[in-house]
């Protein structure tokens, strides 16, 4: 794969066709799984427009969703992506709202991260010193700037005109293990810490994504309310089993179909934006001291 960029996309299936159709990028080629010193990426693709290219990697693979969260390799992932150049990536995902101030079908960029993953490897560097790394931003600034400049000026016509997108500029993400849902008192308990979000697919790529010294936001969609924020019967067979009312569904279905425009104008914004934040020193003590040269190679010292 001829890498051609430093921007890169990580999202579910569903996203790479969207993507596919959404008309501000050709795919170019077939997919690549690449090699890692973790086992095998998920394969990734690249997109070109005449404004950027970037590249998509399927999270959850291209043919439904074939590997829930606990179980993706978010290292393969990550390395594959730095080995590719990527310096900047993009991530979208739908978790429930904790919040009621959130709604289904609301997009919300989130500023920080509650870690209740449990068996999940987070660390290119075991059996060594390095990886000691600050986390008083997990979301990169300057990612989260171009995607709030997405979200705040995007319109999109219809038959009552203009219509503005609801979207948050904070939200607090709580990532658990899954892949069953959460408890109503696990929910409370997240509230009451805090949460705003919970889902099961942004840790550890945020950590990793630091640790190779790239730039990591998120553009979240709101799928539902979390279990216990509104009362819900059971519905067998439905999606979340009945904890979506058709009209939040629809609102849900309806924003889906905005996410390859906005994922476009971050891009663009990105692709134009100088790199200034700290992201990609995240390491640097660790190279001052002579223990690093090469983040890749170090990641193979296990």
């Amino acid at each position: 794969m001829v890498n051609k960029t430093t921007l890169a996309v990580i999202g579910g299936s569903r996203a790479y066709d969207l993507l596919k159709s959404s008309g501000f990028g050709a795919v170019k080629g077939k997919p690549h799984v690449i090699k890692t010193p973790f086992g095998n990426s998920a394969p990734v693709r690249l997109f070109s427009s005449s404004r950027f290219s970037y590249f998509f990697l399927s999270r959850h693979g291209e043919k439904g969703y074939e590997v829930s969260a606990p179980y993706v390799n978010y290292r393969a992932n990550i390395w594959a992506l730095k080995k590719l150049g990527v310096e900047r990536i993009v991530s979208w995902s739908q978790p429930g709202a904790i919040s009621p101030k959130i709604k289904p079908g609301d997009f919300i960029l989130p500023h920080d991260i509650i870690d209740m993953t449990k068996n999940r490897p987070a660390n290119f560097f075991e059996g060594t010193g390095l990886g000691f790394i600050r986390m008083s931003e997990p979301f990169c600034p300057e990612v989260r700037s171009a995607c709030a400049h997405a979200l705040s000026t995007a319109s999109f016509g219809g038959k009552q005109g203009s219509l503005k997108l609801a979207w948050h500029a904070n939200g607090v993400y709580v990532c658990t293990e899954g892949p069953r849902l959460e408890t109503p008192a696990e929910i409370r308990m997240f509230a009451r810490w805090g949460g705003d979000l919970v889902g099961m697919t942004l840790v550890p790529e945020a950590f990793l994504a630091r640790q190779m010294e790239m730039c990591y936001g998120a553009i979240c969609l709101s799928s539902n309310f979390a279990e216990g924020v509104v009362a819900r019967g059971f519905k067998e067979g439905e999606l979340f089993e009945g904890m979506l009312a058709p009209e939040e569904s629809a609102a849900v279905e309806a924003s889906v179909q905005h996410l390859p425009r906005i994922i476009g104008a971050a891009l663009g914004a990105l692709a134009g934006m100088k790199r200034e934040c700290k992201c990609g020193l995240a390491m640097e003590r660790y190279r001052k001291k002579g223990l690093v040269k090469d983040l890749l190679k170090a990641a193979k010292l296990r």
